[in-house]
């Protein structure tokens, strides 16, 4: 789907890719779970893949991902199926625009058109960035989280459990929320005071660790509403917030506590 920078999961990888083809940060690209995307150019551009990390080839050759690379008019270019990560995130130099039916924030269709910026024709800039490795499926997603507003309202049990045992990314996770799956925790709170505070709309932002009735954990991810009734118990730290857009449901998740 065609999505702004804010709008997307893994902002890190976005953010990679629009500084490798000397985009503006706030650039639109295209978020491709796990991959099966095929793309036609009609006129040259250039293009950056980031994020997941599986076989993706302009033309038949396989193409570097985290780099940019020049397209010629008439290229294919196909997104094969994501061995590691679960995101890929492709940028086009100028940006990426929806056209007809198609509008940012929505899957793609067969047969959509997509509109680019014009290329610019100059040396790509060069980019210092740490080697960015894709998430082993089969090994554990840890990240840290610091107490949430409403943390002082729940035992010193709830919190050990949360960030002591190990989840598990549930199917039916989406883009508004992290549903991790496990043994519950006990959503009750410790007084009558702290359960009129927890029964009030809490004010989200991405990375929020909600406790709702079920007493399992969901984390807010980009496409989370304003508010939610559930209390906020813990928070994301923000730069770890990525790892959970590249998770797979399945996956083991770890809280780790931080101060």
């Amino acid at each position: 789907m065609v999505l702004d920078p804010e709008q997307v999961l893994d902002r890190a990888s976005m953010h990679l890719a629009n500084i490798l083809l000397g985009n503006p940060d706030s650039a639109a690209g295209l978020e491709v779970m796990l991959g099966g995307l095929k793309l036609r150019f009609v006129t040259g551009s250039a293009l950056a893949v980031t994020g997941a990390e599986g076989m993706v080839t302009l033309n038949g050759r396989e193409l570097p991902l985290n780099k940019a690379v020049r397209v010629p008019p008439g290229a294919i270019l196909e997104l094969g199926r994501a061995l590691f990560g679960l995101r890929y995130y492709l940028g086009v130099q100028g940006g990426i625009s929806a056209q007809g039916e198609t509008a940012h924030g929505e899957s793609l269709r067969a047969g959509a058109a997509l509109t680019f910026g014009r290329p610019q024709g100059h040396a790509f800039p060069e980019v210092n960035h740490p080697a960015r490795r894709a998430l082993d499926p089969e090994r554990p997603v840890v990240v840290r989280v610091s107490r949430g507003p409403q943390a002082q309202n729940y035992d010193a049990g709830t919190w050990l459990r949360l960030t002591s045992e190990p989840w598990i990314l549930s199917p039916e996770s989406d883009r508004a929320g992290a549903r991790l799956a496990g043994r519950p925790l006990d959503a009750a709170v410790a007084s009558g005071d702290a359960a009129g505070e927890a029964r009030q709309p809490q004010t989200l932002v991405s990375g929020s660790v909600l406790l709702p009735p079920s007493g399992l954990p969901v984390i807010a991810l980009a496409g989370h509403p304003d508010t939610a009734e559930s209390p906020v118990i813990a928070v994301v730290r923000n730069e770890d917030l990525d790892l959970i857009g590249q998770a797979r449901p399945g996956q083991m998740v770890h809280l780790l506590a931080v101060t």
